[in-house]
């Protein structure tokens, strides 16, 4: 691991640099009847990033290209931003506030939000298919059908209509777990699965990547419960304690506070073993951003 965290800090404030300004690059301010203002609302100047940081971390970790990790780390991020504008509206979680802002919908409307987030969708998928032959067919097919399946029905979507399927239900810890592997996990797993696939991994480390991936989505998850009960919302940046008001079922619901946050560590714990498993020569930035995740609670 680091021995110096602010090493770690300033390979985490480069990065994100360097994302927020190729998003900036790439997300059109010209798109036609206002859309282009409302896209670049949704993405820019907010949020730590964390997706794109796991992409461009586990790509150093293997030796990847640059290039096709940052347009892959992009486009996870145009993934979640979409989902976070389509999650905040009426329809779905009715929320206000987003990354310390008024979400899109109450600020450009609930048709412009929709639209926005399919566009960001849509742009998301250009990213990984440069016309400049930068990123090669075979890599960029690849990269293609991880972030297609960690957003679609087996991923991301499938697991955010578990969850509007789920409100009022008293969901046991296995269930909880599947919906939240879906919902959250899977995008931050496909982005340390799409880093590795900038560069060439053993099989073997592959795996303990994915192991990586899957434990720190869904410690996120339970971290992200705990902050819900334990923040406000100045802190978070968005609604607390909405959870609870809609009746949603919870880590901290399920197993209480302190459970929650035991559950979280056990989690980090088994992120750092699979590292450790995996005999890449440095994953130290990828042990980082567990920490990081970590102490979101506390």
């Amino acid at each position: 691991m680091l021995s110096d965290p602010t090493d770690f800090a300033a390979w985490r404030q480069a990065k994100q640099d360097e994302v927020e300004q190729a998003l900036s690059t790439w997300v059109p301010a010209d798109a036609p009847a206002g859309l282009g203002e409302a896209m670049r609302y949704a993405v820019l100047d907010g949020g730590k990033r964390l997706r794109p940081l796991l992409v461009l971390a586990t790509s150093e970790a293997v030796g990847g290209s640059h290039g096709a990790a940052l347009r892959a780390s992009c486009a996870v991020e145009l993934i979640h931003a979409y989902s976070l504008v389509h999650d905040d509206m009426p329809c779905m979680d009715n929320d206000v506030l987003r990354r310390g802002k008024p979400t899109v919908h109450v600020r450009y409307g609930e048709a412009q939000a929709l639209l926005a987030g399919d566009a960001l969708q849509a742009l998301a998928f250009e990213l990984l298919v440069p016309g400049d032959g930068s990123v090669s067919s075979e890599m960029a097919a690849l990269l293609c059908r991880l972030l297609a399946q960690a957003a679609g029905a087996s991923g991301m979507a499938g697991g955010q209509a578990i969850d509007l399927a789920s409100v009022g239900l008293a969901l046991d810890q296995p269930a909880l777990e599947a919906m939240h592997r879906q919902k959250t996990g899977a995008l931050l797993k496909a982005s340390v699965t799409m880093g590795a696939a900038t560069g060439s991994v053993p099989a073997q480390a592959l795996e303990q990547l994915g192991r990586y991936g899957a434990a720190l989505g869904l410690a996120f998850q339970v971290v992200d419960d705990v902050l819900d009960v334990t923040a406000d919302s100045a802190t978070l940046g968005k609604t607390a304690g909405k959870d609870a008001a809609a009746d949603k079922p919870t880590f901290v619901s399920l197993m209480g506070l302190t459970q929650a946050q035991a559950y979280a560590e056990r989690l980090l714990d088994q992120a750092h073993a699979a590292l450790d498993e995996s005999r890449l020569d440095d994953t130290a930035i990828l042990h980082a951003l567990a920490d990081w995740v970590g102490r979101r609670a506390y």
